[in-house]
């Protein structure tokens, strides 16, 4: 199986840079049985689920992991926070002229300062004493990491809709974009409907915008993600499935958790370190159902929904999508997979 056997050309207009006016107002292409693809919107997502279907949500918080700093020689440098190990070590991407060497000092203003600690693979480690709460210090200093396929700078209303309704937990450096069409009053009547929700916590990584880099798609190295799968979401699922209801995962960071805690042919509790590669011919045990956006081309997302609705379905669904001028990636539009290969 080849990374480019998953490529398709996008019109660069197709790419969204700002989101819908409203929430809930992004377009939904469904692929349904029979490899059915209906043009919908997402204000209908409630007529293709029933009484007893259970939605499960990722309540991650986006934190403002972007920050601009200098080395003490003058040169620019950006910094993207991939993870927070501890209250005095980052894992970051860092982007400069020249690679800072161990040592280097890169100021963020007259008082705050990291410093260089060493190469981690692809990434470095950066260490922080400064009296201030490392928090305090990316909710004063740093922007919101929007993706690089959105050209332009971060502005006000990226603080608030770069972000789902129901995030919680701050820990993410992107979105679980497939979450942002939601409302709060969307969730309240999906619940008088019978159609209840559960949250669990994956803390979305840089890597996820890292390009698969090898022919062979077995061979590409997934990056790892902080997920938490309480043990409430896997009784909420057991009895979802006893009463016949089907599980519908809310983007491909819930599909990857669910899985993830359900590797041992048994969904239980799980909190750790995932790096699950999910690609065709990988077998589901939980998911029933996906809402997701549209995906990079050669992506392991894309693999992943091209493993639950067939990659044949998937980019017949795709050319469609762009056909039909369909908004593409984090702020994009929705797209609902009702049934799996």
């Amino acid at each position: 199986m080849k990374t480019s056997d998953f490529s398709y050309d996008l019109p660069e207009e197709l790419i969204a840079q700002y989101p819908t006016e409203d929430r809930d107002s992004s377009r939904m292409l469904c692929l349904e049985s029979d490899s059915l693809i209906t043009d919908s919107t997402f204000k209908q997502f409630a007529d293709y689920l029933k009484p007893g279907d259970l939605i499960v949500l990722n309540d991650t918080r986006v934190i403002p992991a972007r920050l601009f700093a200098r080395k003490e020689t003058g040169g620019k440098i950006e910094i993207m926070l991939e993870r927070i190990r501890d209250d005095k070590t980052l894992l970051v991407q860092l982007r400069a002229s020249k690679s800072p060497k161990p040592g280097t000092r890169l100021l963020l203003d007259e008082n705050t300062s990291f410093e260089v600690l060493g190469r981690s693979g692809d990434m470095y480690l950066l260490s922080y004493d400064g009296a201030e709460q490392l928090t305090d210090v990316l909710n004063r200093l740093g922007h919101m990491p929007l993706p690089p396929y959105i050209d332009r700078e971060d502005e006000g209303e990226d603080k608030e809709r770069y972000q789902t309704v129901f995030s919680d937990k701050p820990g993410a450096v992107a979105a679980p974009t497939a979450g942002l069409h939601f409302t709060e009053q969307l969730l309240n009547e999906l619940k008088e409907k019978g159609i209840d929700n559960t949250r669990l916590t994956l803390h979305v990584g840089a890597g996820t915008f890292q390009p698969v880099r090898v022919d062979d798609v077995k061979n590409h190295k997934m990056h790892s993600e902080y997920a938490r799968v309480p043990i409430e979401v896997v009784e909420k699922i057991n009895e979802t499935k006893r009463n016949g209801g089907r599980v519908l995962a809310v983007g491909t960071t819930v599909v990857r958790s669910l899985e993830t805690a359900a590797r041992h042919d048994e969904l239980t509790s799980f909190e750790g370190d995932t790096d699950i590669f999910i690609y065709p011919g990988f077998k589901f045990k939980i998911v029933d159902m996906m809402l997701t956006n549209f995906h990079l081309s050669e992506s392991t997302l894309l693999m992943l929904v091209s493993a639950f609705a067939g990659k044949e379905n998937i980019m017949n669904a795709y050319q469609h999508a762009i056909k039909e001028k369909y908004r593409f990636y984090s702020y994009g539009d929705a797209m609902l997979i009702t049934a799996k290969v």
